[in-house]
């Protein structure tokens, strides 16, 4: 059950960018599992891919094909990963850019592909390749509802949002869709997601947008620490509004807040929705000497089993957090300036239990589906936010049944 995160009743349409969704059989009889995304000619987009070095057969393609050409097409299928396939991988991600280029008269390098779902098995490539009219009949600048919910896998609900912004006296739109809620650890960003916006933007600048975008949003979280093979960001810009955004301009940094809150909702939205996840859960970690420690602490509390396990047990067992942050691994940490809050709750201080803590005010902490876990590292200015889940039953239930 997703916490506190609804599916959205709709999406606004970007001008110069269609979507279109089918049901493909590749994961379930029925379901729609297969998105193509059309780009308007002109358009500029900017990617960014997995570091896991077991990189899934389309994303090495899809890199590929982003250093050679501006995309004018995106598939993605749901159901079957195609990673860890070899040779034999590599030929169907590069077997569907022909079969799609081929049908929209294009060349295979514009051509973009990405999956999602069960690591190892082959792609059951006749399908999808049977699936892409269907898909390509469908196309519609109204279809990113329907694309959210076709590229779901265990995800519970579909992940999108939209903002409308003004620049240069004009409205200009960013729509967004994300898919994810297991294998969540960022090292890039863990999930698939399409961004598209109809202002104009040069691929370079474009690039460097993402980049900043993502460092405070789909680098921020975990839901188990697993990176997966599959993991994709793009952000498609048609250039369709007319508006063109520049560096160094007050309509830079104003498409910049905006993308990063589209991207923080997005990245927010596959936490509430982690499998099996039943709170919200923001670590906040301040005093620090540098932002990479305070991640280093943050991500350490959040990765930790234990807290996860006290978490879903409304369980204020505030040891396990302290123990935690004591095995971050930082250098000359003074325990006596270390304070630990949850929300407003101190329960450490001076090295030690607060003296004026109580389990009871804990235990109304932990009760909450959303909460805080707040460390001052007390040794400088430094300060970050890692969001998360807690570990439940259910989590162990869906992936033990992943593949039955």
């Amino acid at each position: 059950m997703a916490v506190g995160l609804t599916p959205p009743e709709s999406l606004l349409p970007v001008p110069g960018i269609r979507l279109g969704t089918t049901a493909a059989g590749i994961r379930k009889p029925g379901r729609r599992d297969l998105v193509v995304i059309e780009l308007a000619p002109g358009s500029h987009t900017a990617g960014l891919f997995t570091r896991n070095a077991f990189c899934a057969a389309p994303v090495v393609v899809a890199r590929n094909h982003l250093l050679e050409a501006a995309p004018r097409f995106l598939v993605i299928n749901t159901g079957n990963a195609n990673a860890g396939t070899g040779q034999r991988g590599l030929d169907a991600a590069a077997d569907t850019c022909r079969a799609l280029a081929a049908q929209v008269g294009l060349r295979p390098d514009e051509v973009l592909p990405f999956s999602t779902g069960v690591i190892g098995e082959p792609l059951p490539l006749d399908r999808l390749l049977a699936g892409l009219p269907g898909a390509l009949a469908e196309l519609d600048e109204d279809g990113w509802l329907a694309a959210a919910a076709g590229i779901m896998t265990t995800d519970t609900v579909p992940k999108g949002i939209s903002r409308r912004l003004e620049l240069n006296g004009r409205e200009v739109t960013l729509t967004g869709i994300a898919k994810g809620a297991g294998m969540i650890r960022p090292d890039m960003a863990t999930m698939l997601a399409f961004i598209g916006t109809d202002v104009g933007i040069e691929a370079p600048d474009l690039h460097g947008l993402l980049v900043q975008a993502a460092e405070r949003s789909f680098n921020r979280i975990t839901v188990d620490g697993d990176t997966s093979t599959n993991d994709a960001l793009m952000l498609m810009a048609s250039g369709a509004s007319g508006v063109q955004v520049e560096r160094g301009t007050p309509e830079w940094d104003a498409f910049a807040g905006a993308l990063t809150e589209v991207c923080q909702f997005l990245a927010q939205a596959i936490v509430r929705d982690g499998e099996g996840a039943t709170k919200f859960v923001r670590v906040q970690v301040s005093g620090g000497a540098s932002s990479a420690e305070c991640l280093q602490v943050g991500y350490t509390v959040a990765h930790s089993p234990l807290v996860k396990t006290a978490l879903f047990a409304s369980d204020p067992n505030w040891g396990r957090i302290l123990a935690a942050v004591g095995r971050a691994g930082l250098e000359a940490l003074v325990l006596e300036r270390v304070s630990i809050h949850l929300n407003d709750v101190c329960i450490v201080r001076d090295g030690g239990r607060a003296e004026d803590y109580t389990e009871a005010a804990g235990q109304q902490v932990l009760a909450r589906e959303e909460l805080a876990i707040r460390i001052d590292l007390g040794r400088g200015e430094a300060s970050e936010n890692v969001w998360t889940t807690d570990l439940s039953y259910d989590y162990v239930r869906i992936n033990a049944e992943y593949r039955t």
